[in-house]
């Protein structure tokens, strides 16, 4: 059991991770309320990566790890990573015409 504690370090492994074996990668989230600690696992069986922080700029980042392991997961472990933003382009809303005095 290794803790990493740089981010883009444990991104780049965990992928790594997956491509060697998709077959049996888990991707494990544990959050711990009372310590205000979440804790992200990726494991083959073989080797076993872990994050841990308490930090909650730490823990928007598990968002887009889930959306790399997702798209991984529905496209294959040979998919192009450099597609995924972790974000979605937000669509144009139309202009709200307000009820207020006209001038």
């Amino acid at each position: 059991m290794v803790y990493i504690v740089s981010w883009d370090e444990f991104v780049d492994r965990s992928v790594q991770l997956f491509r060697a074996d998709p077959e049996s990668t888990r991707y494990v989230v544990k959050y711990r309320h009372c310590d205000g600690k979440l804790v992200l696992k990726v494991t083959d069986n073989k080797e076993c990566l872990k994050f841990k922080t308490d930090q909650a700029q730490e823990a928007k980042k598990m968002e887009k790890l889930n959306n790399i392991f997702f798209t991984l997961m529905a496209r294959g472990p040979d998919v192009d990573l450099s597609e995924v933003t972790g974000k979605e382009p937000m669509e144009t809303q139309p202009a709200k015409k307000g009820r207020g005095r006209k001038q």
